[in-house]
């Protein structure tokens, strides 16, 4: 799968469908594992888990062995993961099976298909997992629930949220006319061991990161259209001088997007080719304007290479074996190893987190541009269109976006190197990638909440100026959304239910 289909199975409604082709696999290779493990010793099929592999299980023991993993480790903590994120999870885990290299039954694979496309969202709390061996404490929660036991979120086939109360997964099972997972060799083991959660919630973060550049590309593009700057910032000859692919992309999409507006300027007719300019010996307007406004192509463009690859890293995940063992029909040979650990999306969830975080300073960089009177030297403090000192205009709105900025800033710390050793030392060293992706959601989660916030005071700038027919299309187009959700006001009034409405018109784009 590619993300873009992912995103249509997330977010555009579409039915998940597994091919005969990836069934048959799947089926071949439990086969194989059927026959192959009869007289031989290997991990988790007649051993015990972890430091306690040392112990041999006896054969009568062994459908308990995989449903006691599955209970004993469905003990996360905290808030519950919210459903779409775990969706997200439980598509990961499927393409795991279908690789044929996970030597479960056929009938995990169907359940989980049923599970996605009802719209069954197993309950996860958001804590508990060191990110190698994969998930554990997370994806045991989903396996409790394929097993009957645990509880969902189900809203008749809807995509519930968490404010529906859970219901027992028995009870909906039922409702579904959904089997309870057998036990045939592995299948506790297998639901539980890899990299699922990490990789569904770092999908869903890449799909909002990406709708966050896009917006910051037209932001800065707005900016630069309010402060009348001239357009060579994001020439095609400045940028090819730098040999970066996302530093010309992004100069190519503000270069398009901008040719349909009359505000920028013509850095050739206004000082090149005037005269007059000779005998001045200061200019009211500025030469060269503040990096916020100047750098985008550099700064955006960073983090434009950042999702791309970020973009990559998550689909080979999506689309590998990353449990333990891996089982191989080919070889008929049964490999153990460590695909279960997380380190690929523990190091791209950091370096997601950062160039989010940096796209978040740069629109509160522009946005303190816009605020300051004296910088901007075109707008009134804080874009105020009422009285001064009567009204207040933005400046609340400020103090939100800089705390939370600052505290993406401090966020952005990489999680990816603070392993500690647990589970008796046999996790020696760990991923903690599940972490990494969450945290990383925060930081994308404040971002959208600073970005709302900036195109709010773009939108008062804008009417303050009286400039809104002079804007290029898709500026134009994004100030003419955002003023169906915020009219313009000079009189103060509470506006935190506006932000809320700006961020869930982002989250839609």
């Amino acid at each position: 799968m590619t993300i873009t289909e992912i995103k249509e199975v997330l977010f555009g409604g579409k039915l998940l469908e597994i091919s005969s082709a990836d069934l048959k696999k799947t089926a071949d290779c439990f086969n194989f594992l059927q026959d192959f493990s009869k007289d031989k010793v290997i991990y988790g099929i007649n051993t015990g888990f972890g430091p306690m592999a040392q112990y041999r299980v006896s054969d009568e023991h062994l459908k308990a062995l995989q449903y006691n993993i599955i209970r004993s480790h469905s003990v996360g903590a905290g808030e519950p993961l919210a459903p779409m994120y775990v969706k997200a999870a439980m598509v990961a885990r499927l393409m795991t099976f279908v690789q044929g290299h996970s030597g479960v039954n056929t009938e995990i694979v169907t359940l989980l298909q049923a599970f996605i496309n009802n719209n069954v969202i197993p309950f996860i709390p958001q804590h508990g997992s060191v990110g190698a061996s994969g998930d554990l404490v997370q994806l045991a929660h989903i396996a409790l629930t394929l097993i009957g036991e645990g509880e969902v979120f189900y809203d008749g086939g809807k995509m519930p949220c968490l404010q529906h109360k859970t219901r027992p997964a028995a009870e909906v099972m039922r409702e579904l006319n959904l089997k309870p997972l057998n036990i045939y060799l592995r299948e506790g083991l297998a639901a539980t061991n890899g990299t699922s959660v990490m990789t569904g919630i770092g999908i869903i973060n890449l799909l909002y990161a990406s709708e966050l550049l896009n917006v910051a590309v037209l932001c800065s593009l707005w900016m630069n259209e309010i402060a009348a700057s001239y357009d060579d910032l994001m020439s095609e000859e400045l940028n090819a001088c730098k040999y970066h692919g996302g530093q010309r992309e992004i100069a190519l999409k503000m270069r398009t997007a901008a040719a349909t507006g009359k505000r920028l300027l013509k850095r050739e007719n206004e000082l090149y080719n005037d005269i007059t300019h000779e005998q001045k010996a200061t200019f009211k307007h500025k030469v060269q304007p503040y990096y916020s406004l100047r750098c985008v192509p550099q700064i955006l463009g960073a983090v434009y290479d950042t999702l791309v690859y970020t973009q990559n890293v998550l689909e080979n995940e999506l689309n590998s074996a990353d449990d333990n063992p891996i089982v191989d029909p080919v070889s008929r040979n049964v490999y153990h190893g460590g695909n279960f650990h997380g380190d690929y999306i523990s190091f791209e969830m950091d370096k997601m987190k950062i160039a989010v975080t940096k796209m978040t300073m740069l629109l509160e960089r522009q946005m303190n541009y816009l605020f300051h009177d004296k910088i901007n030297e075109i707008l009134p403090p804080f874009v105020n269109l009422g009285i001064l000192g009567l009204n207040y205009g933005m400046q609340a709105m400020q103090f939100t976006a800089t705390s939370t900025t600052a505290e993406s800033q401090t966020l952005s710390n990489p999680m990816y190197v603070h392993s500690i050793p647990n589970n008796n030392d046999n996790q020696d060293i760990v991923s903690m990638g599940t972490n990494a992706a969450l945290i990383c959601r925060h930081v994308i989660e404040n971002a959208f909440q600073v970005t709302a916030i900036h195109l709010i005071a773009l939108s008062q700038a804008t009417d303050c100026l009286k400039i809104a027919p002079q804007l290029c299309r898709e500026t134009q187009s994004l100030y003419g959304d955002i003023r169906a959700i915020v009219p313009v006001f000079i009189d103060d009034t509470p506006k935190y239910k506006e932000i809320e409405n700006v961020v869930e018109y982002l989250k839609k784009l």
